[in-house]
């Protein structure tokens, strides 16, 4: 959620920020609300006043035998005027919050305006893979190894799921142990958060109200719904609470499945593990001060870019225009990897800082040890990693002319040979 009082002091400085996302808004409405409400605010701390020191004459006048009526007509107006403005102000409180909560963040100052034509690829690691051979596409490798049973995954689950079979499943394990000895190495906390999340979970992430469509949701009466990420539930860990200056930063890393429901089709090219309904991802998290909060965002991409070239693979790095960061993040910053059969890039971690702006969702704050001032603290999140993206992109860019795919050597500890054969 945005600061009001940036949209008070500089409205036009907000609306073009927001138009680097191609996003347009006018803040007329919500000008006028806000005035009006500032303005009931006022009055009504007078008529409350006014109502203490008539009520305290009752009593006196009625002491000295005089007739109090008028006195208490006037008293039962100025109640009934305060009820008024109270029914006023908390729908004009109303308004303001429906108005605010629908506002995505800011983009930074050095994020490209425009969509995802203009983002910007930082870097390259290592080489595209050559073959001088017929090469298989993932979905061909990981059927014939018997790695992936496609058909049984749509029976049990429907499109857009899939079955790890015996192999497959220890790759896929030997990821995920992969990454979480590495982020324990790195001095960060292991969480097993909850599946089932909350309405304000998902509304202090910054993904509702306006993607309420797009998860899981379980109960009709309420509403409790199936992580779309553990960021979903590692921002709400605080919520509502203030730490000290001394508990920050604070490094954290969750496993979870990650359950989506994405409208559209896919496309014909997107089949097999790179686009479903339900994948293992462990995420990273962080708080920080906000003056940490770039120097952090700089280490959470170090540590996802680490990751993927510990496994040798050709990756390109790129910074997210404005109009491709989500809705919640002021700065975006993807890690693509190159899957030959589709000849293209596809992301597998996304590196972001909200800055404030989950913060403000969820009143989450910190008190400086010093000036005892109590500020928002900043909130960042990124992929470490997901790994629908990741089998496909081992497998065809570590195949073998006999059908074989090479393990990485990270994972050959976890996985425990050093070749994937049929």
């Amino acid at each position: 959620m945005l600061d009001i009082n940036l949209i008070r002091n500089d409205p036009e400085y907000v609306k073009a920020a927001l138009k680097k996302r191609e996003y347009d808004v006018d803040f007329t409405e919500l000008l006028s609300w806000d005035a009006r409400r500032r303005e009931i605010i006022a009055e009504n701390e007078t008529c409350k006043a006014q109502v203490n020191k008539r009520s305290k004459e009752i009593p006196m006048l009625k002491k000295q035998g005089q007739d109090a009526s008028a006195l208490l007509e006037e008293l039962k107006q100025l109640k009934e005027k305060i009820a008024g403005m109270d029914a006023e102000q908390s729908e004009l409180e109303e308004k303001i919050r429906r108005f605010m909560l629908a506002l995505p963040n800011l983009p930074a100052e050095d994020v490209q305006a425009g969509g995802k034509e203009n983002n910007q690829a930082i870097k390259y690691f290592g080489e595209k893979p050559q073959f001088e051979y017929e090469f298989k596409n993932h979905v061909d490798l990981c059927t014939s190894l018997g790695l992936i049973d496609y058909e049984r995954g749509v029976k049990m689950g429907g499109n857009g799921f899939w079955l790890y079979t015996g192999k497959g499943a220890q790759l896929e394990w030997a990821l995920l142990n992969y990454f979480i000895t590495e982020h324990l190495k790195d001095g960060y906390t292991f969480m097993l958060p909850p599946h089932m999340l909350t309405y304000e979970c998902g509304l202090t992430a910054g993904q509702f109200p306006k993607f309420e469509e797009d998860v899981y949701r379980l109960t009709e009466e309420g509403f409790h719904f199936m992580l779309p990420t553990a960021e979903t539930a590692l921002i709400n860990l605080y919520r509502g609470e203030i730490l000290n200056e001394s508990d920050l930063p604070k490094r954290l890393f969750a496993y979870t499945p990650c359950y989506r429901r994405e409208a559209g089709t896919y496309r014909a090219s997107e089949r097999g593990m790179i686009r479903g309904h339900q994948f293992n991802k462990v995420e990273m998290f962080g708080y920080t001060r906000p003056e940490d909060s770039d120097a952090m965002l700089k280490e959470l991409i170090g540590k996802a870019c680490r990751l993927v070239e510990g496994l040798g693979l050709h990756y390109r790095l790129s910074k997210l225009a404005a109009g491709d960061c989500s809705a919640s993040m002021a700065t975006t910053y993807d890690i693509e990897l190159w899957i030959p059969s589709m000849n293209e890039y596809k992301e597998c971690s996304s590196v972001s800082n909200a800055r404030d702006y989950q913060a403000r969702r969820g009143n989450i704050r910190f008190r400086r040890e010093e000036t005892k001032k109590i500020e928002f603290v900043h909130t960042l999140n990124g992929s470490g990693l997901a790994t629908s993206r990741l089998i496909p992109a081992i497998v065809e860019q570590y195949q073998q002319p006999d059908g074989s795919v090479i393990v990485p050597e990270a994972l050959r500890p976890f996985y425990g040979e050093d070749k994937i054969t049929k």
